[in-house]
């Protein structure tokens, strides 16, 4: 249990944009940070984080949170996991108790998959650096690439004994279950066998973007034909290999202010460059680029470069992927190594400015270089240039961009030396298709909404027409947003003189209301304002941080959808002087006509069910009552949508 005081030192400590800024790319947009949002996929950012709020708020997928909000919702963590991962970003200092065997049966499936791998890397670490097997062969064979310990500590780097079962019994006996050991693919069962994945391998630990360990890659250094020279982890709950990148933990930071991402392919391509001195690389670990890694990247940078040893065919393999990267609106660029040379032992050879150097030199446009690779095959042969001239289309009409679509079809036209028109008509045919099939694929999908039930009786729809849920919200914002504002009435005092009175915008509505006996229909804003009344009662009024910050998510979440806003106020109107008059200035009319509309709808929905109870009345005794009690509810609509202004024609 982390104690009260502590929670609030690390909500007062962390910036909600600092934190997020370390997952995915900010920019300033006047008070506030605004980026594409990490939730849900969208091409313009409609992801806004707001430094004087403390808070974050997408106006696409309705996401929106603290800082701890945000490290739970990403990081899928638990409420303490996410304050004790802030705390120890900033360097707050916490006591944690140590976990007995008995204790981890009670964590969950996901979490287990944490600890377990936790667990393995520090025991692969620890047979690297602690025993004689783990020093002659994993450590001998880092060294041989030039990886200095500081480096080989950084990344974590392991290795796992040369015994079919050691690492499994090791972490049985330390109170992890055999089913944990298996879901994690630490551990194969066949039959009643249980043995060592990555037996007798250097092992290189797989990080989330927080920096916990959730999947190993294993490396076998003997020359045996018979066994796979990787081996990774297979997915688990915690490990999607589509949705991982080698190194992002260690590259991110580096990525945001070099605004630029090298892509490679292996495990000691990112470290030798991170020792080398450059650090925004990721790999994409041998598997072909998908589509969630590369909008990985895309919450650091929109460039990226891609790095390739000297082998054409590599390259040619990787055009598919090329192309899914330019589907995102990315900017692609590729460098090819000297033959013979790769990243890792370019990067072991050379100092960063050197390499640095090279890369800038040799990075080359994409589809230029496409163009130019393909026509250097095709050379005279019509065919194959006619062939050339589709593969470049169809490069160019993923672009989402059209004036960056114009652009290169004009470059690609003078490198090919063919009319710009060929390669329009070509490009615009290949666009069609796309709309094509795109609007064939969303039809065929498309599932209508259901229609609703013609019998429906009358009165019911006038009642859920008449229902509050507006009215409450509003109420709920104002009260979270302007608790502590005063508003100034007018009474009578003793001697019958009009005497200005100032009152608090809670003390205000909660009265009101309750002078009223009016409660809300929606659980959540009942919850909010009893909140309120109850921190009243004992003299204290309640802030938009309180709630900003609730332990309890949906109130935090409802929080911040009430306070946060897509529009801001243009400085340009301060700059030039220019009066605007803001909500905060209208306040005492603002609230006297919500709590009026909220009454209206309230008194609507009373007259409505007197109206319901009168169809099936029997006696005329009780007949009169509800009449008279319908008269009396006419009344007090009237004089309510009198104040409000309002004309009532029925």
């Amino acid at each position: 249990m982390i104690k009260p005081e502590t929670i609030q030192e690390i909500f007062e400590t962390a910036r909600v944009e600092e934190v997020v800024g370390d997952f995915i790319s900010l920019k300033k947009r006047g008070v506030n940070f605004i980026g594409h949002c990490p939730f849900h996929n969208e091409k313009t950012p409609s992801f806004t984080v707001s430094p004087a709020k403390g808070i974050y708020k997408c106006f696409g997928c309705g996401k929106g949170g603290n800082s701890v909000n945000f490290v739970m919702e990403h990081e899928h963590y638990t409420y303490p996991e996410a304050l004790k991962f802030l705390a120890k970003k900033y360097n707050i200092e916490i006591e944690e108790e140590q976990q007995t065997p008995e204790q981890l049966e009670f964590i969950n499936a996901q979490e287990s998959l944490y600890h377990v791998s936790a667990f393995a890397q520090q025991n692969f670490t620890d047979n690297l650096t602690k025993t004689e097997e783990g020093k002659a062969i994993g450590l001998s064979y880092f060294k041989s690439r030039d990886f200095s310990e500081a480096t080989i500590e950084k990344f974590q780097l392991g290795y796992c004994l040369d015994n079919f079962d050691a690492f499994t019994k090791h972490a049985i006996k330390s109170g992890y279950k055999r089913d944990q050991l298996v879901k994690s693919g630490l551990s194969i069962q066949k039959e009643n066998n249980i043995f060592d994945r990555f037996k007798a391998r250097v092992i290189f630990p797989i990080h989330s973007m927080t920096g916990r360990v959730i999947a190993f890659g294993g490396r076998i250094l003997d020359s045996t034909k018979s066994k796979a020279k990787y081996v990774n982890s297979p997915e688990t709950e915690i490990y999607n290999k589509s949705k991982v990148l080698y190194g992002l933990y260690f590259s991110r930071n580096a990525m945001l202010q070099k605004d630029n991402c090298y892509l490679v392919e292996g495990y000691t391509d990112v470290i030798s460059f991170h020792q080398c001195g450059i650090e925004n690389v990721v790999a994409s670990s041998g598997t072909s680029l998908t589509t969630e890694q590369i909008k990985l990247i895309k919450r650091f940078t929109p460039n990226i470069t891609i790095l390739f040893d000297g082998d054409e065919a590599g390259l040619k393999a990787s055009f598919r992927g090329i192309d899914m990267i330019l589907e995102e609106g990315m900017n692609v660029k590729v460098v090819l190594f000297p033959d013979g040379e790769d990243p890792d032992s370019y990067a072991r050879s050379h100092s960063a400015v050197e390499v640095e150097e090279f890369i800038k030199t040799n990075a080359k446009d994409f589809i230029s270089f496409k163009t130019q690779l393909l026509l250097d095959e095709a050379k005279n042969d019509p065919v194959k240039r006619a062939g050339l001239i589709k593969e470049i289309v169809q490069s160019i009409s993923v672009i989402p961009d059209g004036i960056f679509r114009s652009v290169y079809v004009r470059e690609c036209a003078a490198i090919m030396s063919i009319p710009e028109q060929t390669l329009m008509n070509e490009l615009n045919k290949a666009l069609r298709k796309r709309y094509h099939d795109k609007f064939k694929k969303e039809n065929n999908t498309y599932i209508p909404e259901a229609v609703p039930e013609p019998s429906m009786p009358q009165i019911e729809e006038k009642i859920e027409l008449s229902n509050t849920e507006g009215q409450e919200r509003e109420i709920i914002r104002q009260l979270i947003a302007y608790a502590n504002h005063e508003v100034i009435f007018e009474e009578l005092d003793e001697r019958r003189q009009l005497i200005e009175v100032p009152i608090k915008i809670s003390e205000f509505i909660i009265h009101d209301l309750r002078n009223d006996e009016i409660t809300f229909h929606n659980p959540k804003y009942q919850k909010v304002f009893d909140e309120f009344e109850s921190a009243l009662e004992k003299g204290i009024v309640l802030t938009e941080n309180d709630f900003i910050q609730h332990q309890d998510a949906e109130v935090a979440q409802l929080a911040v959808d009430l306070v946060s806003t897509p529009y801001e106020l243009s400085s340009n109107w301060l700059k030039h002087k220019i009066p605007v008059r803001t909500e905060i200035d209208n306040l005492k009319a603002l609230i006297t006509s919500t709590l009026l509309a909220f009454k209206s709808k309230k008194i609507d929905q009373m007259i409505m069910e007197n109206q319901t109870e009168l169809k099936d009345v029997k006696s005329d005794e009780d007949r009169m009552i509800l009449l008279q009690k319908h008269i009396t509810l006419k009344n007090i609509s009237k004089e309510i949508n009198k104040q409000l202004s309002r004309i009532i024609t029925k």
